[in-house]
């Protein structure tokens, strides 16, 4: 576990972006039940803590992809933080709807990409990787060659470490679940007893809460 992971991890509880409720599990979009939630949007909310997350984003794409010719974020959650980083980084920046706008333009890629633009796609949060994957695929048939994708935080579903790889998409994050584990227990935020409950959760959570 790297420092970045768990100094990440740190500041998110410290801004309170991690909620736990095994009693009233929050319901995703996906429909699973979770007692862990991971808010880091909030992180927009605290200017040190924002320029934290546009610095490192920022860090690793300008050390991992050189090549990069433009930085795409996911809607809506990564939009910001996408605009922060190519601001940053002083490259182009769009961003991909979960669907295409259903007037105007009909655009389901915001932005000005030209085709055979190596770009790196930005994410706030990983957790099954679907609407993340779905984006990298609009890229790919806009033309762009996806060359990565950095994001602020990952569950580290097994479900989505097979789906990026099996989209040949390179995923780095700033922390993850097992970082922000270890802190929250560290620091007292959660306790030693709710540790087996959101390892059995993280398991398997398609099955949790049923």
């Amino acid at each position: 576990m790297s420092t970045l992971e768990k100094i990440f991890a740190e500041k998110l509880l410290n801004v309170k972006a991690i909620k736990l409720q095994p009693e009233q599990p929050f319901t995703w979009a996906s429909g699973w039940k979770s007692p862990f939630y991971c808010d880091n949007r909030k992180t927009l909310a605290f200017p040190a803590l924002r320029s934290f997350v546009k610095l490192e984003l920022s860090r690793i794409v300008a050390e991992k992809y050189p090549e990069a010719d433009a930085i795409a974020g996911v809607a809506t959650g990564a939009i910001a933080q996408g605009a922060l980083v190519a601001d940053a980084l002083g490259l182009p920046f769009a961003y991909v709807r979960s669907k295409p706008k259903d007037h105007g333009m009909t655009n389901l890629i915001e932005g000005d990409l030209q085709k055979g633009m190596k770009v790196v796609v930005i994410e706030d949060l990983i957790s099954t990787g679907g609407s993340s994957l779905k984006a990298v695929e609009a890229l790919r048939q806009h033309g762009c060659e996806v060359i990565g994708m950095v994001a602020s935080y990952t569950y580290g579903f097994p479900v989505a470490e097979e789906a990026f790889k099996a989209a040949n998409v390179e995923l780095t994050t700033l922390t993850n679940y097992e970082a922000v584990v270890e802190v929250a227990l560290g620091t007292g935020y959660i306790k030693q007893e709710h540790v087996p409950m959101l390892h059995e959760w993280r398991a398997n959570p398609s099955e949790w809460g049923k």
